[in-house]
C-alpha cells in the first residue's frame, strides 16, 4: 500500500495514512460518547495497574495508543478476576469463563456494555483483529485462577509463552498494520523468548508479595531447590539469608533476558525504541527489587520517579523523532470482529470442520492406538521427474506436488495422526535452478496467504533458518505459526530450508550460549539439555520415516529426531500420491516390531522364520 504525504479521504475498504500528531483519540474511536468513555476507562485502568506499561504506551504513535490501552485492560481484566483475594479458585474461574463468555457474545453483537469489552471490540474490528489466537491466553488465565506449580523452567517458560505471547503477538500485528512492522526472524526467536521470560520473571518478582499473600508462589521447583529452606521461608513471609541469595539469582537472570539487543535489528525505529525502553524499564525495576530486601515480601517495590525519568526522557524524544518521520496507516472503517472461533469455556474451536472426504469415498483403517506412530515424516520426492515425465515443466511437479501435500494432511487429520512433517525445501536445493526455486517458494508463501486450512484442526509450524529466504515469505510462515498456535489436533511442521546437520549446528551453539549464561552446566549435559534447545523443543520423535520417488536415503532430514525411526520406501513419485498412501504406510508401521535394541517380546503371530539360517547352512546340533 503506497503511502502519501497527505491522507486521501477513506473509502469503506481502505485506510489513510498520517502523521502521528495528526491522528487524535476522538478521530479513531469516532464522536460516540460512550466508545470514547469506553477507551478512557482502559486508559485508566492501564495506568492504575501499570504505570510501565501505560508510559511505553505513550511512546507508541497517537493512532495505536486507543487499541493497546483496550487489550491491555482486557488482559488485566482477566487477571483480578483470576488472583482476586478472598474468593474461592471455584469462584474464581466461574468469574474467569463468565467474563471470556460475554466477550465472545459482545463480539457477535459488535458492541457490550462493559466499558473495557467495549473497547475491545471496537479495536477487533477497526483493527480487523483475529481474537481467536487469544485463546491458549484465556485458557491460561483460567488455570491460573485454580494456582500454578511448575518443576522446572521449561514447564514454567511453556506458562508464559501460553498467557503472555498472545497478548504480545495483538500488539506487533498493529504496528504491521500502522506501516511500522516488528519482524522477528527465527534466528532471533530466542532472544524474543528470552526476552519475554525476562519481563514475566520480573513481573513475578514484583509480584511476589501479592501472590504469597494467597499461597502462590510462581517460581519452578528448579530454581528453588538449589536454596535449601527457600521455599519455606518464602511462603511463610519470613526473609532470610536462603531468600536473599534466591531474589539476587533471580534478578540476575531476569537482567541477562531482558537485554537482548539483536532482538530489535532490522524493526521500524520507533518499535525498536519502545522495545529497548520496555528493557531498560524492567532493568530499573530489577534494581528496586534487589534494593527492597525484606519490604519485597510486604509490598510491591516500585523505582523512584527520578529513575523512571531517567529512562522514559530520552524514549520519548527519540521515539517522537522516529515516528515524526515515517506517515503511518490509520485504519479504515471499522468491520465486524472475527469471532467465529474465539473460545468459550464449554466449546472450543466451534468454527473447524472434519477435512473434506476422498473422491473415491475410501474411509481410513483402524489401528489400534498401541500401534499408531505419533509421528509421521515425509520426504516428498519425484516433483521434477513426475513433471519431466509427462513433457511438464519441473514448477508444474511441484504445484501438483502441493495437491498432493494436502491430501496428507486431510489423511492424517482423519486416521487421527497427532504429528506430520513435510521435507518441502532443503537448504541444498538451493543449488537448483533461480527459476525452479523461485517458482516453488513463490508457491509456498500463495498457500500461506491463502490460508487453505484454516477451518481444520491444524496447528502450523515451520522448521528451517531465514537465511536466503524472502523476507515476506518468513513473515508469512511465522504469522502461520502465530494464528494457528491454540490448535489441537495435527501438529503440521513444514521443513523450508532446512537442513538437519544445521539444525544441530544451530542447537548446539543455543546450548553453548546457555552455558555461558549460566543457565546449564556443561559438565552435567545429558541428550534432554540438548533437545530442550532445538528449534521445536516439544517435537516429538520421528516412528515413521516415509520417502517417496525411489530413493533410498534419508538426505539430512531430521537426523536428531529419526535416530529410531522406522523407515518405508515407495516407488511412486510424489504428486501421484494421495492420502491412501499415507494410510498403507501406517497400516505398515503398525506390523512392525519396535526393538530400540531391546530384546523382542514373543508375539504368538510373528514370523519366526524371518531369521533361520538358509538351507545351505544348517543349524548346529
Amino acid at each position: 500500500m503506497p503511502t502519501t504525504p497527505h491522507p486521501a479521504p477513506a473509502t469503506p475498504d481502505t485506510a489513510t495514512h498520517t502523521r502521528p500528531g495528526r491522528a487524535t483519540t476522538r478521530a479513531l474511536t469516532g464522536a460516540d460518547p460512550a466508545l470514547r468513555a469506553a477507551y478512557r476507562v482502559c486508559r485508566r485502568t492501564t495506568r492504575r495497574h501499570d504505570p510501565a506499561i501505560h508510559a511505553l504506551i505513550q511512546l507508541m504513535p497517537a493512532v495505536l495508543r486507543p487499541a493497546c490501552w483496550a487489550l491491555w485492560a482486557a488482559a488485566t481484566a482477566l487477571d483480578d478476576l483470576a488472583d482476586e483475594p478472598d474468593v474461592a479458585p471455584a469462584e474464581r474461574v466461574a468469574r474467569v469463563e463468565a467474563w471470556t463468555r460475554a466477550l465472545k457474545h459482545d463480539l457477535a453483537a459488535g458492541t457490550s456494555t462493559d466499558p473495557i469489552r467495549q473497547a475491545l471490540v471496537d479495536t477487533a474490528g477497526r483493527w480487523r483483529l483475529d481474537l481467536t489466537s487469544l485463546q491458549s491466553a484465556m485458557a491460561q488465565t483460567r488455570e491460573d485462577a485454580h494456582g500454578l506449580r511448575f518443576a522446572d523452567w521449561p514447564a514454567w517458560r511453556a506458562w508464559c509463552n501460553k498467557g503472555v505471547v498472545p497478548w504480545a503477538d495483538q500488539v506487533r500485528n498493529l504496528f504491521e498494520q500502522v506501516g511500522a512492522p516488528m519482524p522477528l526472524r527465527l534466528d532471533r526467536q530466542a532472544d524474543y523468548e528470552h526476552f519475554v521470560a525476562g519481563a514475566q520473571l520480573t513481573d513475578v518478582l514484583t509480584d511476589l508479595s501479592t501472590d504469597l499473600a494467597q499461597g502462590l508462589l510462581l517460581l519452578p521447583r528448579e530454581a528453588l531447590e538449589p536454596f535449601p529452606g527457600a521455599e519455606t521461608d518464602l511462603l511463610q513471609g519470613r526473609w532470610s539469608p536462603p531468600v536473599a541469595a534466591l531474589i539476587t539469582e533471580l534478578t540476575a537472570l531476569a537482567r541477562r533476558r531482558v537485554t537482548r539487543s539483536a532482538m530489535t535489528r532490522g524493526m521500524h525505529p520507533g518499535a525498536a525504541i519502545v522495545l529497548d525502553t520496555a528493557a531498560g524499564l524492567m532493568r530499573a525495576q530489577l534494581d528496586a527489587i534487589d534494593a527492597a530486601g525484606p519490604a519485597l515480601l510486604q509490598r510491591a517495590p516500585r523505582p523512584s520517579l527520578a529513575t523512571r525519568a531517567r529512562v522514559l526522557a530520552p524514549g520519548r524524544l527519540r521515539s517522537a523523532l522516529a515516528w515524526s518521520l515515517a506517515p503511518l496507516t490509520v485504519p479504515g472503517p471499522r468491520r465486524p470482529a472475527v469471532t467465529a472461533s474465539l473460545p468459550s469455556p464449554a466449546v472450543e474451536d466451534t468454527g473447524l470442520r472434519p477435512p473434506p472426504a476422498h473422491p473415491s469415498g475410501a474411509r481410513p483403517p483402524q489401528i489400534a492406538a498401541d500401534r499408531m506412530p505419533a509421528h509421521v515424516a515425509v520426504i516428498m520426492d519425484g516433483n521434477g521427474r513426475w513433471a519431466e515425465q509427462r513433457g511438464l515443466p519441473r514448477s508444474e511437479g511441484h504445484r501438483a506436488g502441493s495437491a498432493a501435500a494436502h491430501e496428507m494432511i486431510y489423511g492424517a487429520l482423519e486416521i487421527g495422526l497427532r504429528n506430520l512433517t513435510l521435507y518441502a525445501f532443503s537448504t541444498e536445493n538451493w543449488k537448483r535452478g533461480t527459476e525452479e526455486t523461485s517458482v516453488l517458494l513463490a508457491a509456498l508463501r500463495s498457500e500461506l496467504d491463502a490460508d487453505l486450512f484454516r477451518d481444520l484442526d491444524v496447528r502450523q509450524r515451520w522448521s528451517g533458518k531465514p537465511g536466503r529466504l524472502p523476507e515476506e515469505l518468513v513473515q508469512s510462515l511465522m504469522r502461520q505459526e502465530r494464528r494457528t498456535r491454540h490448535r489441537t489436533g495435527l501438529t503440521l511442521t513444514v521443513c523450508v530450508n532446512y537442513g538437519g546437520r544445521d539444525e544441530i549446528t544451530r542447537t548446539a551453539a543455543a546450548l553453548a550460549q546457555a552455558a555461558r549464561d549460566g543457565d546449564v552446566d556443561p559438565t552435567l549435559l545429558g541428550e534432554d539439555d540438548f533437545a530442550r534447545h532445538l528449534p521445536h523443543p516439544d517435537m516429538p520423535d520421528v516412528d515413521l520415516l516415509w520417502r517417496t520417488g525411489n530413493e533410498q536415503r534419508t538426505s539430512n532430514f531430521l537426523p536428531w529426531h529419526a535416530t529410531y525411526a522406522e523407515l518405508y520406501f515407495t516407488p511412486g513419485c510424489w504428486p501421484d500420491m494421495d492420502r491412501r498412501d499415507l494410510w498403507k504406510a501406517i497400516t505398515e508401521y503398525s506390523r512392525r516390531q519396535r526393538r530400540h535394541g531391546a530384546v523382542p517380546a514373543p508375539v504368538a503371530s510373528r514370523d519366526t522364520t524371518a531369521c533361520l539360517l538358509t538351507p545351505e547352512r544348517p543349524a548346529r546340533p
